[in-house]
């Protein structure tokens, strides 16, 4: 099992009324409650996190892309990858990822990833997100009934400029280029392994599986409410005949790990609570834009991003409603691996991306807990899955990792 290290590198002042006072985290969060000094601490705190990660011997570390909010302030993960690259040597850099139909034109994602990808020795892991509506359809003015067309035709402008070894044409729905001929090109090949993010729309499952991607789950419910999405989504790889390999899904997993179970509260509770309150205080309304989700996924009633983490999840009253329903695995490392490893096996995933940073959690606290996981954790989940051979981890990483 390979395990990684996840941030979203969240804006941790946000006032203790942002809730009841504000409109949503996303999309319209006033810009006076943003302070660009302190946000300049938090960027290199966070990296600093990720820089321990790797040292620590996790397989990766990951970041991602998210516009105009308090929860994420990565509006350009490569950036972040980028400083990585230069300061880590094993762990993977996980992209998860650019919202490729957002980029005009798309080989710009081509671009940067193979420079990533070059910087990093082949360690890179290109994410291809459709992105949230709030960033897709709100932020970025994306038409949604057309966004997933734009998305497939932009996958596979990107595919081909990292593949094709002459200069070509590529003429698009919505993009059209003369010359399609990137330099750099990517260590890895045929190309960087590729990764797809994902809120539970039934043609997603599909569209990974029967290109041979990594399906990864991304939802702050917890693996006890995401058992039915992953269902879903093996019972599609069985119907495709394709092998039921651990590796071609991915899971992201809240964790806190103490001494004791009583210690994770007592000293994580606080910052799990800004989390879940504020930093998922998101306006339904702009969680699911008319035309977002396609009419399978509502017939199916797989739920929108804002419902696969209910109100009454997000604004918890206690420590026990997270833990207890399995949208926070936290306590000792003994309690934290047993249900890890239920986690690994219920859901069937060979990839975990672990959330140890919550909301406005000091370094300190972080550094705890992830010493404590890299150290009681990270050796009982190793042997997972070992059966299977892992064909979606970088080879720049695996040469290391093995």
């Amino acid at each position: 099992m390979r395990v990684h290290w996840f941030h979203l590198m969240p804006y941790q002042d946000l006032p203790p009324d942002f809730s009841q006072r504000y409109h949503s985290v996303w999309v319209d969060v006033p810009s006076h409650l943003f302070d660009p000094v302190a946000c300049s601490r938090m960027y290199h705190e966070y990296l600093d996190e990720l820089e321990e990660a790797d040292r620590l011997g996790f397989d990766g570390i990951c970041v991602n892309e998210h516009h105009q909010n308090a929860y994420g302030m990565m509006p350009s993960p490569n950036l972040m990858a980028a400083t990585l690259a230069r300061r880590t040597r094993n762990a993977a850099i996980v992209v998860m990822g650019n919202s490729i139909a957002l980029y005009n034109p798309p080989v710009r994602v081509a671009e940067e990833f193979a420079m990533l990808d070059v910087l990093s020795g082949g360690r890179l892991v290109a994410g291809f997100p459709v992105g949230t509506s709030m960033d897709s359809n709100y932020c970025y003015g994306q038409t949604p009934a057309t966004l997933r067309e734009k998305y497939d035709e932009a996958h596979n402008l990107i595919i081909q400029a990292w593949t094709r070894p002459e200069p070509f044409a590529f003429n698009g729905k919505y993009t059209q280029l003369r010359y399609v001929n990137i330099w750099p090109r990517p260590i890895q090949k045929p190309h960087p392994p590729v990764w797809v993010p994902g809120g539970g729309s039934v043609e997603t499952w599909e569209w990974v599986a029967r290109r041979n991607y990594v399906y990864s789950y991304l939802s702050y419910s917890g693996y006890l409410r995401g058992k039915r999405l992953m269902d879903g989504y093996w019972e599609t790889v069985d119907r495709l005949g394709i092998d039921a390999n651990p590796y071609r899904a991915g899971f992201a997993q809240g964790v806190v790990v103490a001494d004791s179970d009583n210690v994770a509260e007592a000293e994580y509770w606080e910052h799990v609570r800004y989390f879940y309150d504020k930093c998922l205080h998101v306006y339904e309304g702009f969680a699911d834009a008319p035309g977002y989700r396609s009419i399978r996924t509502l017939e199916a009633n797989i739920p929108s991003l804002s419902g696969s983490t209910p109100r009454s999840v997000r604004q918890a009253a206690t420590w026990r409603d997270l833990v207890d329903g399995g949208a926070v695995i936290a306590g000792s490392p003994a309690t934290v691996r047993d249900r890890l490893i239920d986690l690994a096996k219920s859901l069937r995933v060979g990839h975990l991306m672990i959330l140890q940073q919550f909301g406005n959690m000091p370094r300190d606290k972080v550094r705890r807990s992830t010493e404590l996981f890299a150290r009681d954790v990270l050796p009982a989940l190793r042997g997972i899955w070992s059966e299977w051979p892992d064909h979606w981890y970088p080879t720049g990483a695996q040469a290391v990792a093995s």
